[in-house]
């Protein structure tokens, strides 16, 4: 049998059709800013709010959702007043009693990032530790806190993150703890990495550890960011900058403190958390 090769129909002309016309054409996507650009706009804003409080006015208790340096924030922030539930004529659509988390729930290994796998993960041991308090010092007891960050090199284990930076196969990057009776937390982890994001062109991020908080409602949960001193990003990173009061950003960071190193296992930081007040750490969502 001889196979002749397939010769598509042409199409049928049908009178009074439109004639297909061109293809559209998809436009280019903008160029990124530079970093030069972000700090342009991070030096705006700064002085506006600095001019803001000399006036008197308010330091503001949360970062601005419309933050424009930090481009996702635009377009992705709640654009309406929240809605108000009626939680008397309908209990179930709203948490009416708190998390609880028994003895048992939460182990001493979940507060140990660097024993959570067979072998030791790669990078610089630290001891991250510090109280959780209200406003007028009290601590805050049987708080949940759990924290989630990047590696050593600054890859998070997680599959939307396609940083070109190598996985840790004993390092997973998340933890949990209960604070204790004087609401002290304590965590053992790897100093994270610094990493690339697509804010904006050569943009990097900090090396940070994220935190939440659990209040007396799953809905009152808080989430922040603690940061390490004398990090040589903070000036170009909109994120931090998006705190535009210089105190309430410098709480941010944590304090080196040699005397919760551990000799010949890990290095000390020390980082409060104040939930509410004057003194708060800031949280990214203002409710």
């Amino acid at each position: 049998m001889t196979l002749t090769p397939f010769t598509p129909a042409p199409r049928a002309f049908v009178p009074g059709a439109p004639l297909p016309g061109p293809r559209p054409l998809v436009a280019p996507a903008p160029p990124l800013p530079t970093q030069a650009d972000i700090s342009r706009e991070i030096a705006a804003r700064s002085a506006a709010a600095e001019r803001d409080r000399a006036a008197g006015a308010p330091v503001p208790a949360h970062p601005a959702r419309d933050y424009t340096p930090y481009r996702s924030s635009t377009p992705r922030h709640p654009q309406r007043p929240p809605v108000e539930i009626d939680h008397l004529a309908d209990p179930e659509a709203v948490e009416l009693t708190g998390p609880a988390f028994g003895v048992t729930d939460v182990t001493d290994l979940d507060a140990d990032l660097t024993r959570q796998h067979p072998g030791e993960p790669l990078g610089e041991r630290i001891t991250v530790t510090g109280r959780v308090l209200d406003r007028t010092g009290r601590p805050v007891r049987g708080q949940l806190v759990e924290i989630w960050q990047a590696n050593a090199s600054g890859r998070y284990a997680h599959q939307r993150d396609q940083h070109p930076a190598p996985l840790d196969p004993n390092f997973t990057g998340v933890g949990r703890c209960l604070t204790d009776d004087q609401g002290r937390y304590t965590f053992t982890t790897i100093r994270p990495g610094a990493y690339p994001w697509r804010n904006h062109d050569n943009a990097w991020r900090p090396a940070h550890i994220h935190f939440s908080l659990f209040g007396t409602a799953f809905t009152q949960r808080l989430i922040t960011q603690m940061y390490f001193p004398g990090d040589p990003l903070f000036p170009y990173d909109p994120i931090l900058q998006s705190v535009t009061d210089p105190a309430a950003r410098a709480r941010l960071v944590a304090a080196y403190d040699h005397e919760l190193s551990r000799p010949e296992r890990t290095l000390g930081y020390r980082w409060d958390i104040v939930l509410d007040g004057p003194s708060a750490t800031w949280t990214e969502e203002g409710h």
